[in-house]
C-alpha cells in the first residue's frame, strides 16, 4: 500500500468515524464519547498526511508515534460504545479498522527505524 492509498484510508475512516457519531444517541455519555471520537478518529488521518511531509525519518516515525497512539484512542472510545450497550453494525468495523491501522503504522515505524 503507498502513502496515497493510506492517505486515502485514513481519511476515510474519519469519515466513517464522523458518520457513526452522527446516529449516537443524545444521552451524556453518549456525548461524551462523540467528542472524543471526532477527535481521535480524525486526528488519525490529519497526523498520517503531517507524516508524510515529515522533514526526516526521526520526523517520520516521531508523527508515526501520533498517528499510532489515535488509532488506538480511538479504539478505546469504540470498546467504551459497546460497553454502555450502544448497538450499531459498523463498530467492529471500525474496531478492525483501527487495529489494522495500528498494525501497518507499527509495521512502517519499524521499517522507518531499520533504516536510520
Amino acid at each position: 500500500m503507498d502513502k496515497f492509498e493510506l492517505q486515502d484510508r485514513t481519511k476515510m475512516f474519519g469519515l466513517n468515524i464522523l458518520r457513526l457519531c452522527t446516529r449516537l444517541p443524545k444521552t451524556p455519555e453518549a456525548q461524551v464519547i462523540r467528542r472524543q471520537l471526532v477527535h481521535s478518529g480524525t486526528a488519525v488521518g490529519a497526523n498520517y498526511r503531517a507524516a508524510c511531509r515529515a522533514k526526516s525519518r526521526r520526523d517520520f516515525i516521531a508523527k508515526q508515534s501520533i498517528v499510532e497512539e489515535e488509532a488506538d484512542e480511538t479504539r478505546y472510545w469504540l470498546e467504551l460504545l459497546v460497553e454502555v450497550d450502544i448497538d450499531d453494525s459498523v463498530i467492529p468495523r471500525l474496531m478492525d479498522e483501527a487495529d489494522e491501522l495500528t498494525a501497518i503504522v507499527v509495521a512502517s515505524k519499524k521499517t522507518a527505524r531499520s533504516r536510520l
